[in-house]
């Protein structure tokens, strides 16, 4: 064997990575530069033709888990043969091709230019709801035997961010001033009222209502800032939807009872999503205190889980109020309330609508109200299943 001929032998079975070169010690090996290699290839040594790469080595196996970024690699044939285990989240992968006919596409200009590609995309979150991920893509090729590597980064929390805390700011600047405002002139009356003991009671009263109103609209104002900051599907895992709302419905239980309300929970078992349990039990939470919020004493609030075109769906239905056609549209916005009187006796802020909407979308989901004035509301919470979900079994759970 020429001194050429083995120098491109070995080039050839680095660049392969796959265990073509060996270390030996047999009397048959071939010597090279102080190191004795033996060489397994049934091709003639003259017609060399190089290996269609279908491995990483250690090294780029380790450099792409290194990088801040999630990670494909293909192969000359497209195929996918390397991916970050966060990838799942965005359904790029089926069958081990990228089914993104965008991404694709910059695979292949990569391949005929040889020059890396960088882009933005936008994914949706789900299958439903206005969700999306806004990506930044850059796809490169690795070595010479055409394997190409594709990194994104994840830029949708970052301007997501800063839209949110602009409007924000603008929203709760304004809330936080009622009940500071009305803290202020009660303080005043108590001091004038120092000789009516009757009085000072009443303003006391109504001071404790308003101090009870600024917590909780601060407590919401951090539930909001923490949904804000955190992405669910990054690091979600399977959430049992039947448990969640078993959890809730305790939860409400004694709320609904001082009202002599009926809670009845009707579903199927093991109905997996993937997410924060945190948030998703958050979410139907308060769906069901709103529900009781609105209802008139002695009426009934059922929650039902159903699986349809593999999507959950948690519904909440009362027998309330009802809300009006002319406020259908913004009922999910922040600090929009229909009846500003009935949300201070309840203690509303108008955020609890909005953080469940929120929530929802950054699930990958959506959140959709049927309403009809004077009959009755239902909100009706969609997730994409989990991909390992569980068959389901029939259960109904039920309580006052």
């Amino acid at each position: 064997m020429s001194e050429q001929v083995f120098n491109n032998w070995l080039k050839a079975g680095i660049r392969s990575g796959q265990g073509s070169i060996w270390l030996s010690k047999t009397p048959h090996a071939s010597y090279h530069k102080g190191v004795i290699w033996r060489f397994k290839q049934k091709l003639e040594v003259d017609s060399v033709i190089p290996n269609i790469q279908t491995d990483l080595s250690t090294q780029s196996y380790d450099l792409l888990r290194a990088i801040d970024a999630e990670s494909i690699v293909v192969t000359l044939t497209d195929k996918v043969i390397y991916y970050s285990e966060k990838i799942t989240n965005l359904n790029l992968i089926k069958d081990e091709r990228i089914q993104n006919k965008e991404l694709s596409n910059l695979v292949r200009a990569v391949r005929r230019s040889g020059i890396s590609q960088d882009a933005t995309m936008e994914l949706p979150r789900g299958p439903i709801g206005a969700g999306t991920h806004d990506l930044l893509v850059r796809v490169t090729s690795i070595g010479d035997a055409g394997l190409i590597a594709i990194l994104i980064f994840d830029d949708s929390e970052m301007r997501r961010l800063d839209s949110i805390r602009r409007d924000f700011v603008a929203n709760i600047s304004h809330e936080l001033k009622t009940p500071i405002g009305a803290l202020s002139i009660l303080s005043e009356a108590v001091l004038e009222a120092s000789n009516d003991p009757e009085a000072i009671a009443k303003f006391a009263s109504r001071m404790q209502s308003e101090a009870k109103r600024l917590s909780g609209l601060v407590q919401e104002i951090i539930d909001l800032s923490r949904l804000q900051d955190d992405d669910p599907l990054k690091n979600g895992k399977p959430v049992d939807l039947s448990e969640v709302i078993a959890e809730a419905t305790d939860q409400s239980r004694l709320h609904a009872e001082n009202r002599k309300i009926t809670l009845v929970f009707e579903g199927i078992s093991d109905i997996k999503v993937i997410g924060d349990r945190a948030q998703i039990s958050m979410a139907v939470n308060n769906l069901i205190e709103n529900a009781i919020n609105y209802s008139s004493d002695g009426t009934r609030v059922a929650i039902t889980l159903k699986v349809a075109d593999a999507i959950a769906e948690i519904a909440v239905s009362d027998q309330g109020i009802g809300i009006p056609e002319k406020d259908l549209e913004r009922i999910f916005e922040r600090f929009y309330r229909v009846d500003p009187a009935r949300s201070r006796l309840t203690g509303g802020t108008g955020l609890g609508l909005s953080i469940v909407k929120h929530i929802a979308i950054n699930h990958g989901g959506d959140v959709s109200l049927w309403s009809v004035e004077g009959a009755g509301s239902t909100f009706t919470l969609r997730f994409p299943l989990s991909a390992k979900n569980m068959l389901p079994n029939q259960t109904q759970i039920e309580g006052k």
